[in-house]
C-alpha cells in the first residue's frame, strides 16, 4: 500500500470524528462536509512520514479549515447580521434535524455567539479532549491563553447568574418539552392543556412569515397559532432563554427565532416569540444540560 492509499484509509476511518468536529464548529452539515473535503485535499498533499498521532493530526487539520471558514463567516457579519434561512424541506433534510438533536440545538446556538477562537478551544478541548498545547498554535495563543478561551466559552455555554434554579428548571423543562412534543405531533388538545386560560402570546414582526407583529390571547387561539408553525418545530429545541426554560429555533445551527416563556405553576402564562435580529443578538441564552 502506497502512502496515498494509506492516508485515504486512515482518513475514512476517522471521518465520523472529523465530521463531528467540523459540525460543532460550523453548525451546518453542508459546511461541515465542505470542511472535511477541504481537509482531505490538504491531507492528500501532505507528508505524513513524521506523524505519530494520525487522529490528532487529522483533527488539527479539520479544525484549522473550520476556523478559517468561521472567521470568513464572521467577517460577513460585520456588515450584516447573518441569519439562517427559513427552513424548508429541500434545504434542511431530516438528517440535519437528527444531527442537530444529537448535538443539541441550544449548544449550537450558544456556540454561534462565541468568537471563532473561543469556539475552537471549547469544542476541541471540552468535547474532543484535545490538550491546550495542541490548540494553542491553531489560535495563535499560548496554552494558558487557549485555556482561558475555553473557560470563557464554558461560562457562556453554562449561563450566568440569571439562570433559574432547581426545582424550577426541572418543572419548566417538563412543561416546555411537552409543549414542543405537542407542537411537533400536531396535538391541539395536549397543547391547550399546557396553556393558562388567559395566556398571552406576543410575536415581533420578524418572527412571522407575514412580517407583522401580533398579539394573541387565550389558550385555544394561542394553540392554533402554535399549530400553524409546527413545520418549524423539528428545528427547535429547549434552552435557557432570558433565565428561564424556553425554545430556540436554529436551522443550520444559527438562531432564527427564540420563544421566551413565563409560567404560572405548571402552565405557560406568556410566550414572547422573538425574531428581530437586534433582540436575538442581545438575548441571554445558555445550554440546559
Amino acid at each position: 500500500m502506497n502512502e496515498t492509499d494509506w492516508l485515504a484509509t486512515q482518513f475514512e476511518q476517522h471521518r465520523p470524528r472529523l465530521r463531528a468536529v467540523a459540525y460543532r464548529m460550523l453548525g451546518s452539515m453542508a459546511e461541515a462536509d465542505d470542511a472535511v473535503q477541504d481537509a482531505w485535499l490538504r491531507v492528500s498533499r501532505a507528508d505524513a512520514d513524521d506523524v505519530d498521532n494520525v487522529a490528532g493530526w487529522l483533527t488539527t487539520i479539520v479544525a484549522r479549515v473550520s476556523l478559517n471558514m468561521l472567521r470568513s463567516r464572521d467577517r460577513r457579519r460585520e456588515t450584516s447580521y447573518e441569519r439562517a434561512p427559513e427552513p424548508v424541506a429541500e434545504q434542511t433534510p431530516e438528517q440535519e434535524a437528527v444531527m442537530a438533536d444529537s448535538v443539541g440545538l441550544a449548544l449550537l446556538v450558544v456556540l454561534d455567539t462565541l468568537t471563532p477562537p473561543e469556539r475552537l478551544a471549547f469544542v476541541l478541548h471540552d468535547t474532543f479532549g484535545v490538550p491546550f498545547d495542541e490548540i494553542a498554535p491553531l489560535v495563535g495563543r499560548t496554552p494558558t491563553a487557549a485555556r482561558q478561551l475555553a473557560s470563557r466559552a464554558r461560562r457562556r455555554v453554562r449561563g450566568g447568574a440569571s439562570a433559574v434554579r432547581e426545582p424550577d428548571v426541572a418543572r419548566q423543562r417538563r412543561v416546555v418539552d411537552a409543549y414542543l412534543a405537542a407542537t411537533r405531533d400536531g396535538d391541539f388538545e395536549a397543547l391547550v392543556r399546557l396553556l393558562h386560560p388567559d395566556v398571552e402570546l406576543y410575536a415581533d414582526a420578524a418572527a412571522l412569515p407575514t412580517g407583522r407583529a401580533v398579539v394573541i390571547r387565550g389558550a385555544e387561539p394561542v394553540a392554533r397559532g402554535a399549530m400553524a408553525s409546527s413545520g418549524r418545530a423539528r428545528f427547535t429545541g429547549p434552552a435557557l432563554v432570558a433565565g428561564a426554560v424556553g425554545l430556540v429555533m436554529a436551522p443550520q445551527g444559527r438562531l432564527f427565532v427564540a420563544l421566551a416563556f413565563a409560567f404560572d405553576g405548571d402552565l405557560i402564562a406568556r410566550i414572547d416569540v422573538i425574531g428581530d435580529a437586534d433582540r436575538l443578538r442581545d438575548l441571554d441564552l445558555a445550554v440546559l444540560d
